[in-house]
C-alpha cells in the first residue's frame, strides 16, 4: 500500500500566486507513487486567497482547507495544519513556492532510510535582500550559542516529519511557538537536505522587520535562559565601571561629585531598563501561558471527511484550542 503524504502549507494573502501554487503542486503529486494530500491554512488572509482555494476544492479531493479566524501568525498555522493532516508523513512548506516541490522525493527517500525528521538545509537564497540574509545568517549563529538545543543553521520551515514525530509535536502547547525549534527539542533520527531555495511566484514576503524580530526573540526565549543571566551581569556592570571611571578621574585630576553623579546613574539607567526589557521578555511569555486562551480559532474546514471533522471536533480542547 502506497505511503500517504501530507503538506501543511500556511497561507496569508497570497491570492497573486496561490493558484499557480496549487497547479505546480497538482502536477508534482500526479507524477509521485504516494498518495498526497495539500493542507492549506489560511491564516485570516484579507485577500481572496481562501475563496481560490475553495474553488479548487471542488475539482481536487485532495485538497483541504483550514481557515482561521484572524491572523494568528505563520507557526500557528504550521501547529494548527500538523493537527489535521493524516499522513503517514508530513511535509511542511511555504505557499510561495520558495519551498520547491521537487526536493520533498529526496526527504521521503530520507525518510525511507531511517530518518524521522528531514529539514531542507538552504544553500542559496534568491530574492531575498543582503539585510535580510544577513540577519538571518547572524540569528541562526547566535541562536546556536544561547540556545540549549542545537538546532541546525540556514534552516526554515521546511521539513519531512514523520508521524511519530508530528504526534510529539501535537503535544507541545506553547503559545508562541518557535516551530523549527520545537522539531529539534523532540530529538529523533534527523538529517537534511539542501537545496536552492527560490525566489517568490507572486506577492510580497509575509516577514517584515517586525515579524522576523518578534519569531527570532520568541525563538531565544523559549530555549534559551542565558539572557536571564546576562541580565544578573549587567546589574554589577555599574559598580564595576564607576569604580574604574572613579580611578581615572582621580588619575586625571577631573574629579568631582556632579560628573561621578551624572556618569553612573546614565550609565545605570541604561543597564536597569536593558534588564528590565530582558525581564519582560520571559514575563510575557509567562502571561500568555498562564492566561491558557486558544492559541488559534479555526472558523471553518473544507474537503475534511466526515470522520475526520468528527475527530478534529471531539478533541477541540485537547488539540485546535491549545
Amino acid at each position: 500500500m502506497a505511503d500517504t503524504i501530507s503538506i501543511v502549507l500556511p497561507v496569508f494573502n497570497e491570492e497573486a500566486g496561490i493558484k499557480t501554487t496549487i497547479e505546480t503542486l497538482e502536477r508534482y503529486v500526479s507524477k509521485q507513487d504516494e498518495n498526497y494530500e495539500l493542507v492549506f491554512v489560511d491564516d485570516g488572509s484579507k485577500d481572496e486567497s481562501a475563496k481560490i482555494i475553495k474553488f479548487e476544492i471542488e475539482k481536487n479531493d485532495n485538497i483541504k482547507l483550514v481557515e482561521f479566524s484572524r491572523n494568528f501568525g505563520h507557526q500557528l498555522a504550521i501547529t494548527a495544519g500538523l493537527q489535521y493532516t493524516k499522513g503517514d508523513a508530513v511535509v511542511v512548506m511555504d505557499a510561495d513556492l520558495q519551498d520547491p516541490p521537487e526536493v520533498i522525493p529526496r526527504m521521503i527517500e530520507k525518510w525511507h532510510e531511517g530518518y524521522d525528521i528531514v529539514y531542507g538545509k538552504r544553500k542559496q537564497r534568491d530574492g531575498e535582500t543582503f539585510f535580510k540574509k544577513f540577519t538571518s545568517a547572524m540569528f541562526y549563529r547566535t541562536f546556536k550559542k544561547l540556545a540549549t538545543i542545537d538546532m541546525p543553521l540556514d534552516t526554515g520551515d521546511f521539513r519531512l516529519m514523520n508521524r511519530k514525530a508530528v504526534q510529539q509535536m501535537q503535544r507541545l502547547h506553547e503559545q508562541d511557538p518557535f516551530v523549527r525549534g520545537q522539531v529539534t527539542w523532540i530529538g529523533f533520527k534527523q538529517t537534511s537536505v539542501e537545496y536552492h531555495r527560490h525566489e517568490r511566484i507572486a506577492g510580497e514576503t509575509k516577514y517584515p522587520l517586525s515579524k522576523m524580530i518578534k519569531l527570532a526573540l520568541d525563538g531565544i526565549t523559549s530555549f534559551s535562559m542565558k539572557p536571564l543571566q546576562l541580565a544578573n551581569i549587567f546589574s554589577a556592570l555599574p559598580l564595576v565601571g564607576g569604580l574604574v571611571y572613579l580611578i581615572y578621574l582621580i588619575a586625571t585630576g577631573g574629579f568631582t561629585a556632579t560628573t561621578v553623579g551624572i556618569t553612573l546613574m546614565l550609565f545605570s539607567v541604561g543597564l536597569v531598563f536593558l534588564s528590565m526589557g530582558i525581564f519582560g521578555s520571559y514575563l510575557g511569555r509567562v502571561l500568555d501561558q498562564v492566561n491558557d486562551r486558544p492559541r488559534f480559532v479555526v472558523s471553518e474546514t473544507v474537503g475534511f471527511d466526515q470522520r475526520a471533522k468528527t475527530i478534529h471536533h471531539l478533541d477541540t480542547r485537547q488539540q485546535v484550542s491549545n
